[in-house]
Parts: C-alpha cells; structure tokens; sequence
C-alpha cells in the first residue's frame, strides 16, 4: 500500500526547481482565481522557514508592505506555484535554520 501511495506522489513532483536557501530573497508566481478570471500574482520576499519533504514541502516567504510584516507559505510541488526565481542572496549568511526572530523587527533590520 504504501509503494503505491509513492508512485502516485512521484508522479506530482516537479522536476524543474530552483535552488534556494534560508535568507534568499525569491519571487513566486502564483497563480489566482478569482471566478472565471485567471492572474498570475508575484509574492517577492526573503525566505524564512523551509519544511516538509517530498510532495508535502512547503517554504514561507516574508515580506513588508507598507509598514506590516506579511507572510505567506507556499507548497513547493502546488500546480498554482508557477514559477520560483532566486532574485537575490542573502546580505550576511544565516547562521540559523529558521529566521523567526525578523518578525520582531522592523525597517531595515528585518532583512538579513
């Protein structure tokens, strides 16, 4: 039983998936929607907790807009994740595995 729930999940995976570590700062294209319309909206944001394994990782991406800290976890393996690009790396190199102590930061100091 548990070979078939395997193939099946292999199945789904994506092949083609970018790089990125805790720290880096990514685009996401997800995909939206909203009645009958389709958009594709980008989420730019450093990278702050990355978890799960095989069809069930997930990554949170943290951003600040206008002031407030906004964050979104996106499934990595998701037919709405369109495309993930590494905009950039991180400033200074994280020494740790989760960066949930920016959420007490603000302005400048939020970002590694």
């Amino acid at each position: 039983m548990d070979h078939v729930v395997r193939e099946v999940q292999q199945q789904h995976l994506k092949k083609d998936l970018p790089s990125f570590k805790i720290g880096d700062i990514v685009r996401v294209d997800y995909l939206i929607r909203e009645g009958k319309n389709e958009r594709v909206q980008p989420f730019v944001g450093q990278v702050i907790c990355d978890k799960g394994a095989g069809i069930s990782r997930t990554f949170t991406v943290r951003r600040i807009v206008q002031g407030e800290g906004v964050e979104r976890t996106f499934p990595i393996h998701s037919p709405l994740v369109q495309n993930i690009t590494v905009e950039r790396g991180p400033i200074n190199k994280p020494r740790r595995a989760k960066l949930f102590f920016l959420r007490d930061r603000g302005g400048r100091s939020a970002q590694l």
